[in-house]
């Protein structure tokens, strides 16, 4: 595929002013016409994807409902305007620290953004998922880096959203493919790219994110990258309902052969727990699932290897990855067992993710003081997880939960973190090395605030105010309003 890229970035950079203007219905309704192209066009992108990723179909029509949804929930965003945080202080020649200016302040568009696809959820996090969503929802045109895993699906699902944008009315130069890490990376150093985003490997995070600090102007970089997604299981818990724990268990840890960002990789139980039985048996009966390339089966090989291999690893089912002539690789789960000295002694070895449908049970004492090994143990993670008996609250398991939110991005009760849900209060990010920006989300309406930026007006002459800062509101936008007088009464409400 040959690609010029100074004319990409041209068209995108021309399209900027243009589509950061645009009538918040007017962008809505291009969005909608995204999710509805999509949809359309369903059984052709499936068809593509499935051979190109090995994933399911059930899963796949799943995914692209997903994406669907994701944009038409940003599509009511953007008409709802909130998201624009819209301040308008009054003057006022009586404020307590002098006069005080007409002043009024907004977010803006960053201007265009790179966003490199994810290998592992084709639609959802891909050229139509998440980060390219809420960049056109923010008005940022968008520039796809496509991946290597799923060539075709990129090129045509990036057909399919450049059409229906263009249908839609929105500038040339909106939504554009590239392919090739040489060329993602170009595009990221170029000035005219104000922002990037990113799905995938901590050392090629690292790599992208490191090149957009150090640019000349520096950009904000939005990557997400390696997370293990601890669960902590009482033995209150195990009592009520082991059964239920060890299937929901065996059955987040093998989904889509384990390729998920919130995979569990650790589950912490109390020594005499009684699941292995239970465990094994449930990770029999999973059917060997083919992983999305062979780099990535190769490398699940060889940390699954490396673990296997470690001493004071017991094993409760050795699954399987068997590697066909292709290189493509199908993979049934490996669970294993080790005591929590085990892992403290080979936390080298035993605490680098596993990507693939392999996890790890860490047996404890029930004097453990989890809350404060926490710290110990893990970095950041998208989510940790507790399954506590019904009465139980307070003491040892508070202290595990308020450890656990300085540790995650997203904390659960009672379940399990594969499967994120579409809604405007889920958070999917946390500390490094699960993100770059431990403020920031990739699900969720808050996901569009990564392509924004403030801008305050001063004294400015209503003719020449933007739309959402005008006193007469033609956007229909929420303004927060501060009139003159207010500020002598300030402290009065503590």
């Amino acid at each position: 595929m040959t690609q010029d890229l100074e004319a990409i970035l041209t068209a995108a950079d021309a399209a900027a002013r243009s589509f950061a203007d645009t009538e918040p219905h007017a962008r809505a309704k291009a969005l909608v016409a995204v999710a509805d192209a999509l949809e359309a066009n369903a059984d052709e992108l499936v068809g593509i994807a499935m051979d190109e990723t090995g994933l399911g179909e059930p899963r796949l029509r799943g995914e692209l409902t997903r994406t669907a949804v994701q944009l038409r929930l940003f599509a009511d965003t953007v008409v709802a305007g909130a998201y624009l945080d819209v301040r308008i202080d009054a003057a006022d020649p009586g404020f307590v620290l002098g006069v005080r200016p007409d002043v009024r302040r907004y977010l803006v568009p960053l201007g265009p953004v790179v966003n490199f696809a994810a290998s592992n959820f084709p639609f959802a996090f891909s050229v139509a998922g998440g980060d390219t969503a809420s960049a056109l929802a923010a008005g940022c045109p968008v520039i796809l880096k496509g991946h290597s895993g799923h060539p075709e699906l990129s090129r045509r699902t990036a057909e399919v959203v450049a059409d229906a944008l263009a249908g839609a009315g929105m500038p040339a130069g909106t939504f554009q493919l590239v392919t090739g890490q040489e060329a993602g990376v170009a595009v990221l150093k170029d000035a005219r790219v104000k922002a990037g985003s990113f799905t995938g490997s901590i050392p090629a995070g690292r790599m992208l994110a490191d090149i957009a600090a150090a640019r000349p102007a520096p950009i904000p970089f939005f990557g997400e990258l390696g997370s293990v997604n601890p669960v902590f299981a009482t033995q209150a818990a195990i009592d009520e309902r082991g059964a239920v724990i060890a299937a929901g268990y065996v059955t987040s840890v093998s989904g889509s052969a384990g390729q998920l960002c919130t995979k569990p990789g650790f589950l912490f139980l109390p020594y005499g727990h009684g699941l292995d039985e239970a465990i094994a048996s449930a990770a029999a009966e999973v059917a060997p699932h083919r992983m999305l390339n062979p780099r990535i089966a190769a490398g699940y090989r060889q940390r699954r290897e490396v673990i296997l291999g470690t001493q004071g690893v017991r094993v409760i089912h050795a699954g399987d990855i068997e590697i066909h002539g292709d290189g493509q690789g199908s993979a049934t789960p490996t669970i294993v067992a080790v005591s929590l000295e085990t892992l403290l002694d080979e936390r080298d070895t035993l605490l680098e993710e596993a990507f693939g449908p392999l996890s790890i049970l860490v047996e404890h004492g029930a004097d453990a003081a989890l809350a404060e090994l926490v710290p110990q143990l893990f970095e950041g993670n998208l989510t940790a997880t507790v399954h506590a008996g019904g009465d139980e609250a307070g003491g040892a398991l508070e202290a595990l939960v308020r450890v656990l939110t300085e540790h995650a991005g997203r904390v659960l009760f009672d379940g399990w973190p594969t499967g994120v849900a579409v809604t405007p209060a889920m958070q999917h990010g946390g500390p490094w090395p699960a993100t770059t920006n431990d403020s920031s989300t990739s699900v969720g309406t808050a996901a569009i605030t990564r392509f924004l930026r403030p801008v305050a007006y001063q004294g400015a002459p209503e003719a020449l105010l933007p739309a959402p800062l005008k006193t007469a509101n033609p956007w229909g936008v929420p303004q927060s309003f501060s009139p003159a007088g207010e500020s002598v009464h300030w402290g009065s409400k503590a």
